[in-house]
């Protein structure tokens, strides 16, 4: 169970940049004392945190000095070697493992109360017949609602261990009605695979927002359903995806290429270098790839889109991604916390690495991010400036390049419409998905009768509704904003963050693809090439 905040904005590239998942598995097996000897630079600064608790004059929390002493070390090493406190580390395994115990529930915290806004599909309060509105009231006959129920403290009230019982009452504004529920708590899936549906009658599309532990599975169901239905071409989605486990990039590339193809080598600090090849189990070798990136793509999505262009395989279309080509380990450090080291780096199957330079310090190498937008390279092409030197040629003989992500085959420029600085600032404060949730709670019963895909194809936001969204958002905020040159934009959003709310994320997706220009540029890729074919015949 979490809060309800799905939306990304255009500035996922910070968050992107420094928390970035990539690499082996988590890993906290490693013993300081059997990996490290005793030597005069620890013992120096052992002696001075013993000097300050023991003999400083005034009472210091040591702990958080050992904590801003880490974070002072790591930021002298590359931008993606990060310290990773004890009170994050067991959400951010989870998160990456693909599931969680709980009741599996999305909710929000509506006027001090519990508001669920959609069950997690797969998880138990669907099994037990909660609803999106269903208000949570008490939780094994405590009350859980009122301003001292934080988002955390409701978390922590609703998890617990697998198999054991939270009674629930809830209230069913709908039905004016209280009900007392008894859900027994159990696996809720984290889902990284967002959409796996058809476009068209042999065109497949798959979302994936990150790379976690049960990615490669979603992403096998998806793509076994996808064929059952006859799919001979398919648009992989890594828009915004900020990368995660190594071997699931690995994986799901693999589906892609031939058996002994080389998908990336790795080189460590001794100069040692691990090579991963293709094997012979890939389920759309034969199939028409297509792999949508752009900025915010970094780490295993770069593994990906960068292994199938060096092999000569498929379409990279978009704009040029993030550029992380760093691989870190995760590592115990004895408390509970642990340190995310930069291990190794790796190479796509040309020999190229794709990692931006970060040798003018971590602040050069954001801002370097936000520059690409400045100098218009978002825009047009042929304002990605890259150095002949690190020009790489693949077996075709296609020329790429290395030092700063991955330049797409086919460039697409940003639509600043859909993705304009307004638009991503509102989308990014969540404020939407709480005008939304609360415009719908007014009366669900309009959406009873309505079918997922009557509601995608036919469902129209009124004018009405986008100026109460602008009302309540200037009501909230002390900016007074005003989106009249995006209207469209907005009203799109608003439906998709509807449909999402209503039927789930791949209803989300499918609204916004509605009106996708990457899309747009695959069918038009597909039809030029099915004009060649006959000719060439």
């Amino acid at each position: 169970m979490k809060p309800y905040n799905k939306y990304f904005p255009l500035l996922i590239g910070i968050a992107i940049a420094i928390g970035i998942f990539i690499g082996g598995k988590l890993n906290f097996t490693d013993s300081s004392d059997r990996l490290f000897t005793s030597n005069s630079k620890k013992d120096k600064l052992n002696r001075l945190i013993d000097y300050i608790d023991y003999e400083y004059v005034d009472d210091v929390n040591t702990d958080s000095i050992v904590d801003v002493t880490v974070n002072s070390i790591l930021d002298n090493l590359d931008p993606h070697s990060t310290y990773i406190p004890s009170e994050n580390l067991e959400q951010i395994a989870e998160n990456m493992k693909g599931d969680f115990v709980g009741i599996g529930v999305s909710f929000y915290t509506y006027k001090d109360t519990v508001t669920i806004i959609r069950p997690l599909e797969g998880g138990p309060s669907i099994k037990a017949g909660l609803k999106g509105g269903d208000r949570i009231v008490e939780a094994n006959g405590e009350e859980i609602f009122g301003e001292q129920w934080s988002n955390e403290s409701v978390v922590n009230k609703l998890k617990g261990e697998k198999g054991s019982n939270v009674k629930l009452k809830i209230y069913r504004p709908s039905e004016n009605k209280f009900l007392d529920v008894k859900i027994k708590r159990n696996d809720v899936p984290l889902k990284s695979v967002d959409a796996a549906y058809m476009l068209s009658e042999d065109l497949g599309y798959i979302k994936i927002n990150r790379f976690a532990e049960s990615t490669y599975k979603e992403f096998k169901k998806g793509l076994n359903k996808l064929q059952d239905k006859g799919v001979t071409k398919l648009v992989l989605d890594l828009r915004d995806n900020g990368g995660g486990f190594l071997h699931i990039a690995e994986q799901i590339a693999d589906e892609f290429l031939e058996d002994g193809k080389l998908v990336l080598f790795t080189k460590n600090k001794k100069g040692r270098i691990d090579k991963t090849f293709a094997t012979a189990k890939g389920d759309f070798e034969e199939g028409e790839i297509y792999v949508l990136i752009n900025e915010n793509s970094a780490s295993a999505s770069e593994v990906i889109a960068g292994a199938l262009q060096d092999n000569d395989k498929g379409t990279i279309i978009g704009r040029r991604s993030f550029g992380k080509g760093l691989v870190q380990r995760d590592m115990a450090l004895g408390d509970g916390s642990a340190v995310r080291l930069t291990v190794s780096r790796y190479h796509t199957p040309t020999g190229r690495s794709i990692q931006r330079s970060y040798e003018n310090g971590n602040k050069d190498y954001y801002h370097e991010y936000y520059e690409r937008k400045d100098n218009g390279e978002l825009s047009s092409a042929s304002n990605i400036k890259i150095a002949d030197s690190l020009k790489f040629t693949t077996p075709n003989g296609k020329v790429v390049y290395g030092g700063g992500g991955i330049i797409p085959d086919e460039f697409v420029p940003i639509n600043m419409k859909m993705e304009n600085e307004t638009v991503s600032r509102i989308l990014a404060s969540g404020i939407m998905s709480y005008f939304v949730f609360e415009d719908l709670d007014k009366d669900r019963k309009t959406f009873s009768n309505i079918s997922k895909e009557d509601f995608i194809s036919t469902y129209e936001v009124s004018d009405n509704m986008l100026q109460n969204f602008n009302d309540y958002l200037n009501e909230r905020t002390r900016y007074k904003i005003t989106f009249v040159a995006y209207n469209d934009e907005i009203k799109l959003y608003l439906k998709a963050i509807l449909a999402e709310q209503l039927y789930g994320s791949q209803a989300y997706s499918k609204v916004l693809n509605s009106n996708d220009a990457m899309l747009t540029r695959v069918r038009e890729i597909i039809k030029s090439n099915s004009e060649i074919l006959p000719k060439i015949r």
